[in-house]
């Protein structure tokens, strides 16, 4: 009695399995994360032997998806023509001699993949890695972000340092006057978030 019990539970615990499984594909999702500039903002940091200088950049637009493995494609640009320190004298020099943005107006994040899973709702630390573009240069980058979602929001914080003297751009140090060779850069993304699934059970 007892095997034969066995016998005919087996097939029952496959069909359980494949059921379950097929569950969890139907729920596997991607994800659409908008960007909405107005919510936005890139902040800098730059030291100098008599003072820290802080400013500014506006995000123009940005558009992420994310795959259930981890993917990411898509972009997030930031006006680099909108770079704002406080003081015309060092805004005209860092856009003409250090970002010349006349010529590279953009400055591009692209993300192509995330170490870490992001949860549905609440706060989530991930590594996301990329091509940063600036200065008309793709540069590979991983940077730590905290992700929180609520509902169809989200928000994304960032934090890294750009060598930008080592990266080729122009270090604006004068006689009298001398600056780090890194920006540090914090950049607050934010927005509406879209799920759909990924794929069906077959």
């Amino acid at each position: 009695m007892h095997d034969k019990y066995r016998k005919v539970r087996r097939p029952f615990l496959g069909l359980a399995l494949l059921l379950a499984s097929g569950t969890v594909l139907a729920a596997a999702q991607d994800a659409d994360y908008r960007v909405d500039p107005a919510q936005s903002s890139v902040k800098f940091t730059l030291g100098d032997v008599l003072h820290t200088v802080r400013g500014t950049f506006k995000v123009k637009q940005g558009e992420l998806q994310v795959e259930p493995d981890g993917k990411v494609s898509g972009q997030i640009v930031v006006d680099a023509v909108s770079g704002d320190s406080g003081s015309g004298m060092r805004d005209r020099k860092m856009h003409k001699e250090v970002l010349e943005s006349a010529r590279y107006p953009e400055i591009g994040f692209r993300p192509d993949r995330i170490d870490g899973a992001v949860a549905s709702s609440g706060k989530s630390s991930v590594l996301v890695h990329g091509m940063f573009n600036i200065h008309g240069v793709d540069r590979e980058i991983t940077v730590p972000a905290l992700v929180e979602t609520s509902g169809e929001q989200w928000t994304a914080t960032v934090h890294f340092t750009v060598p930008y003297q080592k990266w080729g751009m122009k270090n604006p140090s004068t006689l009298f006057l001398r600056v780090s060779d890194t920006v540090e850069i914090d950049l607050v993304a934010s927005g509406s978030l879209a799920r759909h699934t990924a794929r069906s059970a077959q």
